[in-house]
């Protein structure tokens, strides 16, 4: 179906919380992916879909270790699990160090995601340019989307980041923005993308709702649902599941 890189440029704003909010309220299949060359904490930061813990030793490093003789869409799900919820994970690496030894995945790996036929998968690649090589899992998306704070530093990356970005695929801009003043700050972060001359596809945000992020860790339920959190996912998830609709089958 559709592969959907989700990165920022600079420090830490909250990729990997946006990556599972989408995940929990997306309108299709869908796979979360544990992309981030650096290391990743989804099996140290969410439950198992039976309450237990993940196994951080199972997904993208036992999937590596076998995509050396070869990797294909299908064989993706044997290394994926459920967390509460019952949202499927491909847990990442533990630590950087591991990345190393796998320098030569990331292409085949984005065409494996891009090519899974019954599921979009969500990439959560972490910070772009710290690792060049997931250049080449992005250049499988068929979009990708760049997650911003409204601070001058991190809105200063991300208009550097969009001028050496390439043409192909699309990108998307969120911004990680305070509710209380939630349609300025877009709308100010869109004023400067726009004057950077680069198309984007769109600009839109996902609320800082630390408390939403605290239920996302674990109770799946009615007062994570009316979070800000949520809320705001599930409009943005709606934009990105249309933006990449997969292509009706040809009658």
């Amino acid at each position: 179906m559709a592969l959907i890189v989700l990165a920022a440029d600079k420090g830490a704003p909250g990729v990997t919380t946006a990556a599972t909010a989408l995940g929990a309220v997306w309108p299709r299949p869908v796979l979360l992916a544990e992309c981030d060359p650096a290391g990743g904490d989804l099996a140290y930061r969410l439950p198992a879909a039976d309450g237990g813990v993940l196994n951080p030793g199972r997904g993208l490093l036992t999937l590596g270790a076998m995509a050396r003789r070869g990797l294909q869409p299908d064989q993706i799900h044997e290394h994926t699990q459920k967390i509460v919820g019952g949202l499927d994970v491909l847990a990442g690496l533990t630590h950087g160090e591991q990345a190393a030894g796998l320098t030569w995945l990331w292409g085949p790996l984005g065409r494996a995601l891009a090519a899974m036929p019954h599921a979009d998968v969500l990439a959560d690649c972490g910070r772009l340019g710290g690792h060049p090589e997931t250049a080449e899992l992005a250049a499988e998306a068929a979009m990708v989307v760049l997650f911003t704070r409204a601070s001058l530093d991190h809105v200063a990356h991300l208009r550097e980041r969009l001028q050496v970005m390439p043409r192909d695929p699309q990108i998307g801009v969120v911004v990680i923005a305070d509710p209380r003043q939630y349609r300025t700050t877009i709308d100010e972060v869109r004023r400067i993308v726009t004057a950077t001359g680069r198309e984007v596809a769109f600009v839109s945000g996902l609320a800082h709702d630390p408390k939403g992020a605290e239920l996302l860790r674990g109770q799946w339920g009615g007062r994570l649902d009316r979070s800000l959190l949520i809320r705001t996912a599930r409009e943005l998830a709606g934009r990105l599941a249309s933006q990449v609709r997969a292509p009706e089958p040809a009658a």
